[in-house]
């Protein structure tokens, strides 16, 4: 997306000079340091790709230079510059940390080819890291099944924010909908799919750990900051942070999130400046924000940076059409991995699965397919192999009838049914439905997995 970055530390004033003008003619951004004190500013300062250091300097020696940056920053690539006929100081360097030297007096040419290089290589690894991801989450457009008019027209909107890479986008659904699915699709199909692809589900980190996951720290920030910390934010330069359940994510942190986004920049926690970033976020949420904002729950500024662009997700079950497809594409899924030979689904099995109202959405069809699967004795589907209470749920829709009485159904299925009620009354503030429910998130999150809804 930007231009690599160079930093050249020379205290030779003409050297320094050429070296710049060099390779910024090469396409590169560079920046000029004439000792180690400015030049670890610098490197504070910006998310510098590649250090051209001299050995010798003044007031810090290059030795030193390269034990603070590699400190900083341990994958930092350092090429070391020597004007000594002996390469043994250039070779310890090596050893602590340097990926090259140059012995001067050099080729411009061959500066040019060792940096070039130098970066590829560097490029490569990201490269390989980015293809597992991208393996790991799959196809962008390709994961997003469905034709109903709500998912044509979310696939839509997908293409049109793609285009715009910088532009914060707010993913708004119930859970269970596929809002990571499409989170992925805006990454891989903007001109970032080649860059990193980061996400963090605010809830599962402690509201006292989430800044510095988000921010890293500096050496010495805190008592157990033994070493300097990246965090998502520079981690994900380039490309994408993806913030899932920003909902609960704690109001003080708010505001930074904000400048993050409004700014371009940010500062590590113990950091004394501002270091740039080039970074698209995308949130997302199961929670209606404009409430939490009116309650005072959620600042009302960062709500309206975020959805510049809003993608609202149907629940399934205002995508009826897409259902039995859904349903057909899990069963081939769960007949490679257990070994079946499913080959459809009885009418009365079809029925049903499009009468249930399907709180869990997607992913709570995904787990009732995969039980089917399992429990069936043929090449059919047919009712038996149904949970009860999706069964029994089914035929209340049908048959418009009140909600089953508690004598009908097993204790089980009465927690069920209760947390779906609370979460329903709390429009799926998880946090906020534990307390009611007097136990903790994680215990709630335990429960919803077994149940097939999350």
């Amino acid at each position: 997306m930007s231009l690599e970055k160079i930093l050249v530390v020379e205290d030779n004033e003409d050297l320094l000079f050429t070296l710049r003008r060099v390779l910024e003619k090469e396409g590169y951004k560079v920046y000029g340091a004439e000792d180690g004190k400015e030049a670890i500013e610098v490197f504070q300062r910006e998310l510098i790709d590649l250090i051209l250091l001299d050995l010798k300097l003044p007031k810090i020696g290059g030795i030193d230079v390269l034990i603070e940056l590699k400190e900083h920053d341990p994958d930092c690539i350092v090429l070391m510059m020597t004007g000594s006929t002996d390469p043994k100081p250039a070779i310890e360097a090596m050893k602590m940390g340097a990926h090259d030297y140059l012995m001067k007096p050099f080729e411009l040419d061959e500066v040019k080819l060792v940096v070039k290089k130098a970066l590829e290589t560097h490029d490569l690894k990201r490269e390989v890291a980015r293809l597992k991801r991208k393996k790991k989450d799959g196809n962008h457009f390709d994961a997003i099944y469905g034709k109903s008019r709500g998912i044509e027209s979310v696939k839509e909107l997908i293409r049109v924010v793609a285009t715009t890479p910088k532009t914060s986008v707010l993913i708004d659904g119930e859970s269970g909908t596929g809002k990571e699915l499409v989170a992925n699709a805006v990454h891989y199909a903007s001109s970032r799919a080649g860059e990193p692809f980061i996400k963090l589900n605010c809830a599962a980190i402690p509201d006292n750990l989430l800044e510095s996951e988000l921010f890293g720290f500096e050496k010495g920030a805190f008592t157990d900051a033994k070493s300097m910390k990246k965090g998502l934010f520079e981690l994900a330069n380039g490309g994408t942070l993806f913030l899932d359940e920003i909902s609960s994510m704690k109001l003080s942190l708010q505001p930074k999130i904000l400048r993050v986004i409004e700014s371009q920049t940010f500062r590590r926690i113990g950091g004394t400046g501002d270091i740039k970033l080039d970074i698209r976020v995308i949130a997302a949420t199961n929670t209606d924000l404009a409430e939490l904002v009116k309650a005072k729950e959620f600042r009302d500024d960062l709500y309206y940076r975020l959805k510049v662009m809003e993608i609202k997700l149907p629940p399934l079950r205002e995508r009826t059409d897409d259902i039995l497809m859904l349903a057909k594409l899990f069963i081939e899924t769960f007949n490679q991995e257990f070994n079946r030979q499913v080959k459809r689904m009885d009418e009365d099995t079809e029925r049903l699965l499009l009468a249930y109202r399907w709180p869990g959405n997607i992913r709570e069809l995904k787990n009732v397919i995969e039980r089917c699967v399992i429990l069936c004795q043929g090449d059919m589907l047919v009712p038996d192999n149904l949970p009860s209470d999706l069964k029994e749920g089914a035929e209340c829709v049908e048959n418009n009838s009140p909600p089953m009485s508690f004598g009908m159904i097993s204790l089980l299925e009465m927690e069920k049914h209760h947390i779906l009620d609370i979460l329903n009354k709390v429009e799926g503030n998880k946090s906020q439905a534990a307390r009611i429910l007097n136990i903790s998130r994680s215990t709630l999150r335990e429960k919803l997995k077994a149940y097939g809804l999350m």
